[in-house]
């Protein structure tokens, strides 16, 4: 079971969702203990791949009060992910050859460590926003009807 620390919720209506994955990331210890206390942002991050490896860029990681004065604490420093090398290959040949981007999705623990859901993605014109908001709408709509008859 997956307890989410932070989602990006603007990710779903910006971006049109192919393939998820999940990735390890390599954090410090005062970034642990925000995301415990999730204090997080994911709204305008992403993903980038230098030389083979790939890095979440953009996101912000509150340090918390308790943080010693000994380390100096950077709450948008770009974070190393943690994909095997037939996964990396993959993404990097659908983004050069096909437009897709790599955004991420949430922060989530499994079995006590903090992982990063990752999506390869699509980004969404006006046009298909706003007729995912007109499909959201009716499909609320849809399950009052239901509730009221029933």
């Amino acid at each position: 079971m997956l307890n989410i620390i932070v989602n990006n919720r603007k990710a779903k209506y910006s971006y049109e969702i192919i393939k998820n994955i999940e990735a390890g990331i390599v954090l410090e210890g005062w970034e642990v203990k925000s995301l415990r206390a999730g204090k997080a942002q994911l709204v305008n991050s992403y993903i980038t791949i230098v030389k083979g490896e790939a890095y979440l860029i953009g996101s912000h990681i509150s340090p918390l009060n308790i943080v010693s004065k000994q380390t100096l604490a950077n709450p948008n420093r770009k974070r190393k992910l943690l994909l095997s090398k037939m996964e990396l290959n993959k993404f990097i040949g659908l983004i050069n050859r096909q437009g897709y981007t790599i955004i991420p999705l949430d922060f989530h623990w499994q079995r006590n460590k903090i992982k990063l859901e990752i999506a390869l993605a699509k980004g969404k014109k006006l046009h298909d926003k706003r007729q995912t908001e007109k499909d959201r709408t009716w499909k609320r709509q849809k399950q009052i009807i239901v509730k009221i008859r029933y």
